[in-house]
């Protein structure tokens, strides 16, 4: 007995040199991880955005190359980025990039020999400080073909490695202490028993054998299954090829296990209409969130959960409310929730749309808040949070909740399922803290978001104002540095995920090519082969701007009158909300604005202004798009804006210009376009006559770029980034359950 002590004091000493011993490995080891981590990412940063960058690749085209450069640094990681020329001069830079970093200093050391007209360069990086922080400065090549034009600087803050190295190194040394304390433990329990046994004990030990116990076995299983993931993850974000349906899929298998989606979206993706003969018709509702989330769910399959508001919806669906949809196809379920006028007008005209909507806009409509209104959000929430409880299949399924119409159903979804993944994503925008505190329920709004795993935005202010939100008003723990939101002990990540098309565009199979669908509109509209055509695709919604795009039409006829006779613009406006007093009076308004052009300006069959005020399915929206000489987007406050990236996607042709609000999310992304004030009627038809005038070569070289964009951040990739996180959150989620169960047991085992 008197050796156990000696024996105890000899164990924890070697346990202690093993500690830091293992420690200064991991801490290599995640300095070698982080040295190459850095190098993959600069390389695939600089070649996603090849095409782009060397069509902006001359000193003329500083602004628009710097805008590109802007958007490589939107990684956190990432906190300058420059471009040098094949002869060491500087061409753009982001902002407050560091001068001791020149392209002279940097680009010989990029090169394989000593002959400066060598086209063979390769990557190069080193670690440094700036500013007393530690940067690892990488420089990528950039090949037109075989030949490098270039190279760019990025600047990466090692920060975060430091961060992951201390709390890795933590990991490592209470994992060492509780195996040490948990030997010592066996030590003297075997010492008491027998020396012998005891020895026999260790021995086995050594060899391996008490790892196969069955208490070690979850913990084991789950550190495999996390290796395995991580080299899968590894592998994902470096393999090649753009984002397609098929590659959508083989993501949510490799990291879902091809588990099912359920959506929670106020809009269903297909309506069920009586037509007056008595026949159904199917339609596709004007929504971008729609037209966003559809192509996911055919490639993802799963459970779409929605409002059936069509007439002939009922009759239609199965007595639960399901059917397969798309029609043809069958690729997954609608599952249709019923409302009553009553709810329909509290939750969705009264709170979401006269509530919610104006108060996340900035169109100067001003918000109303209806007590009534608020039960029926509330209790039509809980409606469907149920429907969406009803459709899973597992106690930790994957919910996508979309849109200002279920602020609160993510909590609830959380309470009845506390294992869901539920991933939120907010397609309108969100306001500062200020003018969400107009809303009396503010809280109980951020505290049904909460109940989300994952909350996403559009663009990153919008992720900034929604934490200054929560920072204002609820008691909870606002991480900016990692964008996480902590309340009560669950956490919620905060990202910004701009949302995009489907590329290519289905509909576009069946569309004629851009000269037929020209001759066709002109013929429709009895326009001279000459004329000049521009387009609008719009709801009836005074955030777009559809007044103010009517203003900007007449105030390019006013001062430029070889217009006149010539342009036309075809405004497609489908009727929305029309129960709501304000979007009465934007329609009546509308029409009376494109009347008194008419008016003014119109002359025998000529009219300036064609309004058509109708639902118009895809075909014939995109017919438009490809027969326009501009599509003007004026939206006065919107968080993306698809209709801007369906005009680019449409045209096969690389012609047409598109003017874009720089009130737009999209304005952030399709530099290329014309971006203007639709407050500033003088400045807009300025745009609208340089896009007029715009040569043919300048109208490929401007969409050419924004297509290339558009083919790499499609919607399938916006998916595949979010479930790739919502897979990184479950699997964090599960492996945190694991441990404190086995901590529990082992605390329970050791009384």
């Amino acid at each position: 007995m008197r050796r156990v002590p000696v024996i105890l004091i000899s164990l924890l000493l070697g346990a202690s040199l093993v500690i830091w011993i293992v420690f200064f490995l991991v801490q290599r080891t995640a300095q070698d991880w982080a040295e190459q981590d850095i190098k993959l990412r600069s390389q695939l940063a600089v070649n996603t955005a090849r095409r782009a960058l060397i069509a902006r690749w001359h000193k003329e085209r500083q602004q628009s190359l710097e805008n590109l450069l802007v958007e490589l640094t939107e990684d956190e990681r990432i906190l300058a980025a420059a471009a040098c020329s094949d002869d060491l001069e500087l061409l753009a830079n982001t902002p407050g990039f560091p001068t001791q970093f020149s392209c002279a200093e940097i680009g010989p050391h990029l090169r394989n020999s000593s002959d400066s007209s060598d086209a063979r360069w390769s990557s190069w990086q080193y670690q440094t400080t700036v500013d007393g922080g530690p940067v690892s400065v990488t420089g990528v090549p950039v090949h037109n073909g075989p030949v490098a034009v270039g190279f760019v600087i990025l600047i990466y803050d090692l920060g975060y490695v430091h961060r992951q190295e201390a709390k890795l190194g933590q990991l490592v040394v209470f994992a060492l202490v509780l195996l040490t304390a948990t030997l010592s433990l066996v030590t003297v329990v075997a010492v008491r028993l027998s020396r012998r046994r005891w020895s026999d004990e260790f021995r086995r030990f050594l060899r391996g054998d008490a790892l196969k116990r069955p208490e070690f076995q979850p913990i084991l299983h789950d550190v495999r299954e996390l290796v395995d993931r991580i080299i899968v993850e590894e592998k994902a974000d470096w393999e090649g090829g753009g984002w397609t349906p098929q590659r959508l899929k083989q993501t949510l298998s490799r990291y879902l296990h091809g588990e099912k989606v359920v959506i929670l979206a106020n809009r269903e993706p297909y309506i069920h209409e009586r037509n007056e003969d008595g026949s159904i018709s199917v339609m596709h509702p004007a929504s971008g969130l729609v037209t966003a989330l559809e192509p996911v769910m055919q490639a993802c399959t799963g459970v779409w959960v929605a409002h059936g508001s069509g007439s002939a919806d009922r009759e239609t669906s199965d007595r639960d409310g399901r059917i397969l949809v798309p029609p043809d196809q069958n690729s997954y379920v609608l599952r249709r929730v019923w409302l009553s006028k009553e709810e329909e007008d509290g939750y969705y005209y009264g709170f979401a749309n006269e509530g919610l909507w104006p108060l996340c806009h900035i169109a100067h409509t001003r918000p109303m808040f209806r007590h009534d209104d608020w039960n029926h959000y509330r209790n039509v929430n809980e409606r469907f949070a149920n429907a969406v409880c009803a459709e899973v299949d597992s106690e930790d399924p994957i919910v996508l909740v979309q849109d200002y119409h279920f602020a609160l159903a993510p909590r609830l979804i959380r309470e009845r399922l506390p294992r869901a993944t539920v991933m939120t994503f907010w397609h309108i925008p969100w306001p500062n803290a200020e003018r969400f505190g107009i809303c009396p329920w503010s809280k109980e709004l951020l505290d049904g978001l909460l109940g989300s795993s994952l909350l996403g935005f559009h663009t990153q202010i919008h992720c900034n104002n929604f934490m200054d939100s929560v920072d204002r008003f609820l008691e909870a723990r606002v991480n900016r540095e990692l964008s996480t939101v902590t309340q009560q002990g669950s956490h919620t990540q905060v990202r910004p995920y701009p949302i995009s098309l489907e590329w290519p565009i289905r509909w576009l199979k069946t569309t004629p090519p851009p000269s037929e669908c020209r001759e066709e509109i002109f013929h429709e509209l009895k326009l001279r082969s000459d004329a000049l055509l521009g387009v609008g695709v719009d709801r009836l919604d005074y955030t777009k701007g559809i007044e103010e795009r009517l203003l900007t039409v007449e105030r390019l006829l006013e001062r430029y009158p070889e217009f006149r006779g010539r342009f036309t613009f075809v405004q497609l406006a489908a009727p929305s909300r029309s129960v709501i007093q304000r979007y009465r009076q934007l329609d009546e308004t509308v029409a009376q604005v494109a009347a008194r052009i008419n008016e003014r300006f119109g002359k025998g069959i000529y009219r300036p202004i064609v309004l058509l005020r109708a639902h118009h399915e895809p075909p014939t929206v995109f017919r438009y798009y490809r027969a326009a000489d501009l599509c003007y987007v004026s939206s006065l406050h919107d968080g993306m804006n698809l209709v801007a990236k369906e005009f680019v996607a449409s045209r096969e042709d690389e012609r047409g210009v598109l003017l874009l609000s720089q009130f737009t999310g999209a304005a952030t992304e399709l530099a290329e376009a014309l971006i203007v004030n639709p407050y500033d009627l003088e400045g807009a038809s300025s745009a609208f006559s340089t896009a007029l005038r715009m040569s043919i070569e300048e109208q490929r070289d401007r969409m050419r770029s924004m297509r290339s964009f558009l083919s790499e951040f499609n919607v399938y990739r916006w998916a595949g980034r979010m479930l790739v996180d919502c897979s990184r959150i479950r699997r964090q989620d599960r492996l945190s359950r694991r441990l404190t169960d086995h901590t529990m047991r082992s605390v329970v085992g050791s009384r």
